[in-house]
Protein backbone atom coordinates (compact mmCIF):
# COMPACT_ATOMS: atom_id res chain seq x y z
CA UNK A 1 0.00 0.00 0.00
CA UNK A 2 1.44 3.65 -0.95
CA UNK A 3 1.67 6.24 1.29
CA UNK A 4 1.29 9.63 -0.12
CA UNK A 5 2.69 13.01 1.64
CA UNK A 6 3.61 16.62 0.78
CA UNK A 7 7.16 16.92 0.18
CA UNK A 8 8.87 19.56 2.58
CA UNK A 9 9.31 22.09 -0.54
CA UNK A 10 5.57 21.68 -1.38
CA UNK A 11 4.52 22.71 1.72
CA UNK A 12 7.34 25.65 1.54
CA UNK A 13 5.44 26.38 -1.39
CA UNK A 14 2.24 26.24 0.27
CA UNK A 15 2.92 28.38 2.81
CA UNK A 16 4.83 31.08 0.87
CA UNK A 17 1.50 31.48 -1.49
CA UNK A 18 -0.97 31.57 1.55
CA UNK A 19 1.74 34.48 2.97
CA UNK A 20 1.71 36.36 -0.07
CA UNK A 21 -1.96 36.23 -0.74
CA UNK A 22 -2.47 37.07 3.42
CA UNK A 23 0.05 40.11 2.71
CA UNK A 24 -2.05 41.35 -0.31
CA UNK A 25 -5.52 40.85 1.11
CA UNK A 26 -5.43 41.04 5.20
CA UNK A 27 -4.56 45.26 4.69
CA UNK A 28 -7.26 45.80 2.12
CA UNK A 29 -9.78 44.09 4.49
CA UNK A 30 -8.56 45.73 7.81
CA UNK A 31 -8.89 48.95 5.77
CA UNK A 32 -12.56 48.15 4.72
CA UNK A 33 -13.52 46.86 8.34
CA UNK A 34 -12.07 50.55 9.34
CA UNK A 35 -14.03 52.38 6.58
CA UNK A 36 -16.96 50.53 7.34
CA UNK A 37 -16.55 51.52 11.20
CA UNK A 38 -16.05 55.11 10.48
CA UNK A 39 -19.01 55.60 8.12
CA UNK A 40 -21.12 53.57 10.25
CA UNK A 41 -19.78 55.86 13.52
CA UNK A 42 -20.01 59.17 11.68
CA UNK A 43 -24.01 58.07 10.23
CA UNK A 44 -24.71 57.67 14.03
CA UNK A 45 -23.43 61.06 15.08
CA UNK A 46 -24.86 62.81 12.22
CA UNK A 47 -28.52 61.25 13.13
CA UNK A 48 -27.38 62.52 17.06
CA UNK A 49 -26.37 65.84 16.32
CA UNK A 50 -29.48 66.44 13.90
CA UNK A 51 -32.07 64.97 16.81
CA UNK A 52 -30.33 67.78 19.16
CA UNK A 53 -31.18 70.61 16.60
CA UNK A 54 -34.09 69.67 15.61
CA UNK A 55 -34.90 69.42 19.26
CA UNK A 56 -33.59 73.11 19.59
CA UNK A 57 -35.94 74.21 16.95
CA UNK A 58 -38.97 73.11 18.89
CA UNK A 59 -38.29 74.29 21.70
CA UNK A 60 -37.05 77.67 20.09
CA UNK A 61 -33.28 77.85 21.19
CA UNK A 62 -32.03 77.70 17.41
CA UNK A 63 -31.68 80.86 16.27
CA UNK A 64 -30.62 84.55 17.58
CA UNK A 65 -26.97 83.94 18.09
CA UNK A 66 -24.23 85.84 16.59
CA UNK A 67 -21.67 84.02 18.48
CA UNK A 68 -20.84 80.13 18.06
CA UNK A 69 -20.01 80.15 21.07
CA UNK A 70 -23.00 81.76 22.12
CA UNK A 71 -24.97 78.31 20.30
CA UNK A 72 -22.70 76.07 21.30
CA UNK A 73 -23.11 76.60 25.33
CA UNK A 74 -27.23 75.78 24.13
CA UNK A 75 -26.38 72.73 22.25
CA UNK A 76 -24.51 71.11 24.79
CA UNK A 77 -27.63 70.94 26.38
CA UNK A 78 -28.98 68.46 23.64
CA UNK A 79 -25.78 66.52 22.65
CA UNK A 80 -23.39 65.57 25.50
CA UNK A 81 -20.24 67.60 25.02
CA UNK A 82 -17.31 67.46 27.29
CA UNK A 83 -14.95 70.05 26.61
CA UNK A 84 -15.56 73.56 24.10
CA UNK A 85 -12.27 75.34 22.88
CA UNK A 86 -12.44 79.04 22.21
CA UNK A 87 -11.08 80.07 18.90
CA UNK A 88 -7.20 80.77 20.35
CA UNK A 89 -7.44 77.10 21.60
CA UNK A 90 -9.14 75.20 18.88
CA UNK A 91 -6.43 72.56 18.64
CA UNK A 92 -6.83 72.11 22.33
CA UNK A 93 -10.30 69.49 21.06
CA UNK A 94 -9.05 68.59 17.47
CA UNK A 95 -5.85 67.34 16.39
CA UNK A 96 -4.17 70.82 14.52
CA UNK A 97 -2.88 68.46 11.25
CA UNK A 98 -5.57 67.07 8.89
CA UNK A 99 -5.47 65.79 5.09
CA UNK A 100 -8.27 67.12 3.01
CA UNK A 101 -9.60 67.49 -0.47
CA UNK A 102 -9.18 65.30 -3.03
CA UNK A 103 -5.59 65.52 -2.94
CA UNK A 104 -5.00 64.66 0.50
CA UNK A 105 -2.77 68.15 1.14
CA UNK A 106 -1.80 68.93 4.93
CA UNK A 107 -4.00 71.71 6.82
CA UNK A 108 -3.27 73.01 10.15
CA UNK A 109 -6.54 73.58 11.53
CA UNK A 110 -5.56 76.43 13.57
CA UNK A 111 -5.56 78.71 11.15
CA UNK A 112 -9.00 78.17 10.11
CA UNK A 113 -10.49 81.16 12.32
CA UNK A 114 -13.84 82.39 10.88
CA UNK A 115 -16.44 80.36 8.97
CA UNK A 116 -15.30 82.14 5.76
CA UNK A 117 -12.33 80.00 5.89
CA UNK A 118 -15.51 76.75 5.89
CA UNK A 119 -16.93 78.66 2.40
CA UNK A 120 -19.24 80.68 4.44
CA UNK A 121 -18.43 84.00 3.55
CA UNK A 122 -21.57 85.10 4.45
CA UNK A 123 -21.91 84.04 8.34
CA UNK A 124 -18.69 86.01 9.43
CA UNK A 125 -18.87 84.03 12.64
CA UNK A 126 -15.61 82.77 14.68
CA UNK A 127 -15.28 78.94 14.96
CA UNK A 128 -14.56 76.72 18.09
CA UNK A 129 -13.19 73.22 18.79
CA UNK A 130 -15.43 70.40 20.64
CA UNK A 131 -15.10 67.26 21.99
CA UNK A 132 -17.84 65.27 22.58
CA UNK A 133 -18.53 62.48 25.00
CA UNK A 134 -18.48 59.66 22.14
CA UNK A 135 -15.00 60.32 21.01
CA UNK A 136 -15.72 62.89 18.54
CA UNK A 137 -13.57 65.81 17.96
CA UNK A 138 -14.84 68.89 15.73
CA UNK A 139 -14.32 72.55 14.78
CA UNK A 140 -18.09 74.60 13.90
CA UNK A 141 -19.17 77.36 12.85
CA UNK A 142 -22.60 78.72 13.37
CA UNK A 143 -24.80 80.75 10.84
CA UNK A 144 -26.24 83.42 12.71
CA UNK A 145 -29.12 83.95 9.86
CA UNK A 146 -30.67 80.79 10.05
CA UNK A 147 -34.33 80.43 11.33
CA UNK A 148 -36.38 78.66 13.71
CA UNK A 149 -39.67 77.32 13.74
CA UNK A 150 -41.19 75.49 17.09
CA UNK A 151 -44.46 74.26 14.81
CA UNK A 152 -42.59 73.10 12.06
CA UNK A 153 -40.99 69.57 11.99
CA UNK A 154 -39.07 69.74 8.98
CA UNK A 155 -36.05 72.09 10.27
CA UNK A 156 -33.77 69.83 11.36
CA UNK A 157 -31.48 72.69 12.33
CA UNK A 158 -28.01 71.46 10.47
CA UNK A 159 -28.40 74.26 8.24
CA UNK A 160 -27.55 76.71 11.06
CA UNK A 161 -23.85 75.00 11.81
CA UNK A 162 -20.89 74.14 8.99
CA UNK A 163 -18.93 71.16 11.08
CA UNK A 164 -15.72 69.55 10.59
CA UNK A 165 -15.30 66.46 12.61
CA UNK A 166 -13.40 63.46 13.24
CA UNK A 167 -14.78 60.03 14.22
CA UNK A 168 -11.43 58.76 15.86
CA UNK A 169 -10.67 61.81 17.95
CA UNK A 170 -7.09 62.54 17.77
CA UNK A 171 -6.05 59.07 16.30
CA UNK A 172 -4.93 58.91 12.96
CA UNK A 173 -5.20 58.94 9.68
CA UNK A 174 -7.35 62.32 10.46
CA UNK A 175 -7.85 62.14 6.65
CA UNK A 176 -11.45 63.39 4.72
CA UNK A 177 -13.57 60.54 3.38
CA UNK A 178 -11.84 58.69 6.06
CA UNK A 179 -12.36 59.36 10.02
CA UNK A 180 -12.68 62.60 8.80
CA UNK A 181 -15.82 64.16 8.01
CA UNK A 182 -17.97 67.49 7.20
CA UNK A 183 -21.12 69.07 7.00
CA UNK A 184 -21.82 72.57 5.36
CA UNK A 185 -18.21 72.80 4.60
CA UNK A 186 -17.72 73.75 1.03
CA UNK A 187 -13.77 74.76 1.08
CA UNK A 188 -10.96 74.23 4.04
CA UNK A 189 -7.45 75.82 4.04
CA UNK A 190 -5.56 78.31 1.49
CA UNK A 191 -8.22 77.87 -0.99
CA UNK A 192 -10.39 80.12 1.32
CA UNK A 193 -8.66 82.99 0.63
CA UNK A 194 -10.02 85.45 -1.45
CA UNK A 195 -6.27 86.65 -2.81
CA UNK A 196 -2.71 85.92 -1.25
CA UNK A 197 -0.36 89.37 -1.16
CA UNK A 198 3.22 89.40 -0.07
CA UNK A 199 2.54 85.49 1.21
CA UNK A 200 -0.38 86.32 3.46
CA UNK A 201 -3.87 85.24 2.73
CA UNK A 202 -6.92 87.31 2.58
CA UNK A 203 -10.47 87.44 2.81
CA UNK A 204 -12.93 89.26 0.51
CA UNK A 205 -13.27 93.04 1.91
CA UNK A 206 -16.52 93.51 3.75
CA UNK A 207 -18.95 96.34 5.58
CA UNK A 208 -18.94 94.70 9.38
CA UNK A 209 -22.56 93.82 10.49
CA UNK A 210 -24.28 93.57 13.59
CA UNK A 211 -22.34 96.95 14.97
CA UNK A 212 -21.85 96.22 18.70
CA UNK A 213 -23.08 98.10 22.02
CA UNK A 214 -20.67 99.18 24.54
CA UNK A 215 -21.92 96.25 26.79
CA UNK A 216 -21.52 93.75 24.18
CA UNK A 217 -18.58 94.92 23.44
CA UNK A 218 -17.28 94.67 26.93
CA UNK A 219 -18.47 91.58 27.43
CA UNK A 220 -16.60 90.12 24.63
CA UNK A 221 -13.37 92.57 24.38
CA UNK A 222 -11.14 89.95 26.36
CA UNK A 223 -11.87 87.15 23.97
CA UNK A 224 -11.62 88.83 20.71
CA UNK A 225 -7.85 90.85 22.34
CA UNK A 226 -9.68 94.48 21.81
CA UNK A 227 -7.56 96.86 24.95
CA UNK A 228 -10.89 99.22 25.25
CA UNK A 229 -14.43 99.54 23.86
CA UNK A 230 -15.93 103.00 23.03
CA UNK A 231 -18.65 104.04 25.33
CA UNK A 232 -19.65 107.36 23.50
CA UNK A 233 -22.59 108.74 21.17
CA UNK A 234 -20.01 109.72 18.58
CA UNK A 235 -18.28 106.34 18.06
CA UNK A 236 -21.37 104.08 18.55
CA UNK A 237 -23.03 101.69 17.53
CA UNK A 238 -19.63 100.57 17.01
CA UNK A 239 -18.56 99.16 13.48
CA UNK A 240 -14.86 98.56 14.59
CA UNK A 241 -15.54 95.85 17.03
CA UNK A 242 -17.81 93.78 14.95
CA UNK A 243 -15.15 94.25 12.37
CA UNK A 244 -12.99 92.39 14.94
CA UNK A 245 -15.43 89.68 15.83
CA UNK A 246 -16.25 88.71 12.06
CA UNK A 247 -12.37 88.04 11.25
CA UNK A 248 -12.48 85.92 14.72
CA UNK A 249 -10.05 88.21 16.75
CA UNK A 250 -7.97 91.49 16.73
CA UNK A 251 -4.78 89.85 15.16
CA UNK A 252 -6.76 88.50 12.61
CA UNK A 253 -7.76 92.00 11.08
CA UNK A 254 -5.55 93.69 8.64
CA UNK A 255 -2.79 95.76 10.49
CA UNK A 256 -1.84 99.60 8.68
CA UNK A 257 0.96 97.43 7.19
CA UNK A 258 -1.27 95.34 5.79
CA UNK A 259 -3.64 98.17 4.35
CA UNK A 260 -0.18 99.78 3.00
CA UNK A 261 0.62 96.83 1.28
CA UNK A 262 -3.06 96.24 -0.11
CA UNK A 263 -2.95 100.18 -1.38
CA UNK A 264 0.36 99.78 -3.07
CA UNK A 265 -1.20 96.91 -5.02
CA UNK A 266 -3.98 98.52 -6.06
CA UNK A 267 -2.37 101.82 -6.98
CA UNK A 268 0.66 100.09 -8.74
CA UNK A 269 3.05 101.96 -6.06
CA UNK A 270 5.61 101.33 -3.98
CA UNK A 271 5.01 104.87 -2.12
CA UNK A 272 2.35 103.99 0.64
CA UNK A 273 3.97 103.11 4.04
CA UNK A 274 2.36 102.05 7.45
CA UNK A 275 3.27 105.51 8.99
CA UNK A 276 1.83 107.54 5.86
CA UNK A 277 0.34 110.45 7.29
CA UNK A 278 -1.94 113.61 5.50
CA UNK A 279 -2.66 113.56 2.19
CA UNK A 280 -0.15 112.06 -0.68
CA UNK A 281 -2.03 113.27 -3.86
CA UNK A 282 0.21 116.27 -3.69
CA UNK A 283 3.49 114.50 -3.58
CA UNK A 284 2.80 110.97 -5.87
CA UNK A 285 0.21 110.17 -8.70
CA UNK A 286 -2.01 107.38 -7.97
CA UNK A 287 -3.07 105.47 -10.56
CA UNK A 288 -6.31 102.69 -9.90
CA UNK A 289 -5.23 99.19 -11.64
CA UNK A 290 -9.11 98.66 -12.02
CA UNK A 291 -7.47 95.03 -12.74
CA UNK A 292 -6.49 94.38 -9.33
CA UNK A 293 -9.04 96.38 -7.89
CA UNK A 294 -11.88 93.79 -9.36
CA UNK A 295 -9.54 90.99 -8.02
CA UNK A 296 -9.38 92.19 -4.49
CA UNK A 297 -13.15 93.52 -4.45
CA UNK A 298 -14.62 91.00 -6.76
CA UNK A 299 -16.70 93.65 -8.34
CA UNK A 300 -15.97 95.87 -11.27
CA UNK A 301 -14.99 99.68 -10.37
CA UNK A 302 -17.83 101.34 -10.64
CA UNK A 303 -17.75 105.16 -9.00
CA UNK A 304 -15.99 107.52 -7.09
CA UNK A 305 -17.33 106.57 -4.07
CA UNK A 306 -15.05 107.10 -0.98
CA UNK A 307 -13.13 103.67 1.05
CA UNK A 308 -12.88 103.75 4.60
CA UNK A 309 -10.70 101.10 5.89
CA UNK A 310 -10.46 99.44 10.05
CA UNK A 311 -7.06 98.73 11.03
CA UNK A 312 -6.10 96.17 13.91
CA UNK A 313 -3.48 99.24 15.16
CA UNK A 314 -5.86 102.13 15.91
CA UNK A 315 -8.98 102.80 17.77
CA UNK A 316 -12.60 103.03 16.70
CA UNK A 317 -11.66 107.38 15.89
CA UNK A 318 -9.24 106.84 13.36
CA UNK A 319 -8.87 104.63 10.06
CA UNK A 320 -7.61 104.49 6.78
CA UNK A 321 -9.29 106.21 3.45
CA UNK A 322 -8.52 106.11 -0.13
CA UNK A 323 -10.11 107.12 -2.94
CA UNK A 324 -10.24 104.75 -5.81
CA UNK A 325 -10.99 107.63 -8.80
CA UNK A 326 -8.91 111.27 -7.66
CA UNK A 327 -6.40 108.64 -5.51
CA UNK A 328 -6.39 110.38 -2.27
CA UNK A 329 -4.87 108.76 0.29
CA UNK A 330 -5.95 110.10 4.31
CA UNK A 331 -4.63 108.32 7.12
CA UNK A 332 -5.87 108.96 10.43
CA UNK A 333 -9.20 110.57 9.52
CA UNK A 334 -12.28 111.37 11.63
CA UNK A 335 -15.25 108.93 10.75
CA UNK A 336 -17.67 110.35 8.81
CA UNK A 337 -19.46 107.15 8.33
CA UNK A 338 -19.10 104.46 10.18
CA UNK A 339 -21.46 102.27 8.85
CA UNK A 340 -19.29 102.76 5.42
CA UNK A 341 -15.96 101.16 6.85
CA UNK A 342 -14.55 97.99 5.12
CA UNK A 343 -12.83 96.31 6.84
CA UNK A 344 -10.42 93.17 5.33
CA UNK A 345 -9.54 89.70 7.27
CA UNK A 346 -6.24 88.00 7.49
CA UNK A 347 -5.11 84.14 7.80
Amino acid sequence: MKHFAFTLAEVLITLSIIGIVAILTIPTMIEKYHQKSWDTASSVFVKKLEEATKQMNVEGTLAGYYDTEDFVNQLKKYIKINKICANNRINECISKNIYWGSKKEPIDLSAIKTSYYLGQETWGTETVGLQFSNGVTALMAYNPTCEQDPYNNQITGINCIAILYDISGFKAPNTDGKDLHAINVNRLGKGACSFELNGVCYGAPFIPQNPMSYEECMAQKDKLGINACCKYDFCLPDYWAAAVKQCGGISNLASRSDLASLMNYVYNTDKIKADSSGYLYHEIYLNLDETKYEEVFKKKFESNKDYYWTSNEVSYLHTWMYHPYRGDILVDTFPKNKSTYYAICKY
